[in-house]
């Protein structure tokens, strides 16, 4: 791995820092991912307007067209900065599958409001009994004349409650191998028999949802390429970075956060440093850890780079590191804080530590390990892919 930028990228470099300092947020821990509203809206309407909404889409598209390196910068600058990441579904998996299988009309009605930042999307992927075997989805789409008619329920539905759009996979030939016989469609959230439920999490938040389809009608033109082919779509890509660079840099950023904390004279009484050696020993071990979280993805930008190729069991690696290590220093973080990280940032009668994130992140980095592919299916990857271990 070279660490040198070239004299290129050292110079997107200082235009990305500049533009961040210049017209990102000033709160940018507030900034909710599924908020239209105030700072965030804004700030990604500027990103808009420099097509840095889609780092890794074609010029051709309305994106940035970043290299792959440029893309690794872009990313780590945000995250240094703590700016909101113009991220998610509709960028990262909406527009790509388009501008591979969608029409031409597809195109023209879908990738405007995914670039001008207006339109949220979510995935209708996982079902209550389809989840890490998600080819084991029943969902079903029956045809109807020139619709289709849907029922069934998705589950873990990021964003369903304020999303525009859904990309859905339903089954549509019951006989056929589970792999085969899925259909990718589009679907209006605001369709007829399609209802949202809300599921708040451990944390007292609401992100996730379930989705149930009643009879919910929705047009042939919805089908985004073939008929039963819809998990080769959903696998569908473009080369755009996935390092996971922003998640490594946030970790030693949450630990240099907590040592700063605990080194704040302000702050005694409120840590357990004084009493514990323990807990100072996990600090540098968590520290140490966050560092090597950020080497990894580096290697996996160097192969992209270099190789030109998508990263594979690299990927899983780094994936499962990284959120098993989210977990280990939200637990370093309770240690630390002891009783006053039992407080959220509502209590107003007291000053709290962190502004409560690290109770918060306590409870939230349960899931890390399972939401985006289980820490067990990312060591089957490595056993498999990585490591040429037989599959039984």
């Amino acid at each position: 791995m070279d660490y040198r930028d070239t004299p290129d990228e050292a110079a997107f470099r200082q235009e990305v820092r500049a533009f961040i300092a210049k017209e990102a947020p000033k709160d940018r821990e507030s900034a909710d991912p599924f908020s239209q509203g105030g700072a965030n809206r804004e700030w990604m309407k500027k990103l808009a307007d420099r097509k840095w909404i889609a780092p890794a889409w074609p010029k051709e598209y309305g994106g940035a067209g970043m290299s792959v390196m440029e893309q690794f910068i872009f990313n780590s600058e945000l995250s240094e900065a703590r700016a909101p990441r113009p991220f998610g579904i509709a960028v990262g998996f909406v527009g790509p599958t388009l501008i591979v299988h969608g029409t031409e009309e597809q195109k023209q009605k879908y990738l405007p409001g995914i670039l001008s930042g207006d339109d949220i999307w979510c995935q209708g992927y996982s079902e209550p009994e389809a989840g890490s075997d998600l080819a084991s989805l029943q969902t079903r789409a029956v045809r109807d004349g020139d619709d289709y008619v849907i029922n069934g329920q998705k589950i873990w539905t990021s964003g369903g409650h304020v999303a525009k759009h859904m990309i859905l996979l339903a089954r549509t030939d019951p006989d056929a191998p589970k792999h085969r016989g899925i259909t990718y469609f589009t679907v209006d959230m605001k369709s007829p028999g399609l209802s949202v439920r809300p599921l708040v999490n451990m944390a007292g938040t609401h992100e996730f949802n379930e989705v149930f389809f009643e009879d919910v009608r929705v047009p042939r033109e919805n089908i985004i390429g073939e008929e039963n082919r819809g998990w080769y779509l959903a696998q569908t890509t473009l080369s755009f970075e996935r390092s996971n660079i922003g998640g490594a840099i946030g970790a030693r950023q949450t630990i240099e956060d907590m040592i700063t904390f605990a080194k704040d004279p302000a702050n005694q009484g409120k840590t357990t440093l004084a009493e514990s050696s323990a807990v100072r020993h996990q600090l540098i071990e968590r520290y140490v850890e966050a560092t090597v979280a950020q080497q990894m993805s580096l290697k996996i930008v160097s192969i992209q780079a270099k190789e030109g190729v998508a990263p594979g069991h690299e990927a899983s690696v780094a994936k499962l590191f990284g959120t098993e290590l989210n977990q280990r220093i939200y637990r370093t973080g309770m240690n630390l804080l002891g009783m006053y990280g039992q407080l959220d940032g509502k209590n107003e009668d007291v000053e709290v530590p962190m502004r409560g994130r690290i109770k918060y992140m306590y409870l939230r980095a349960v899931a890390n390990t399972i939401e985006g592919g289980t820490s067990e299916i990312q060591r089957n990857i490595i056993a498999t892919r990585g490591l040429g271990l037989p599959r039984a």
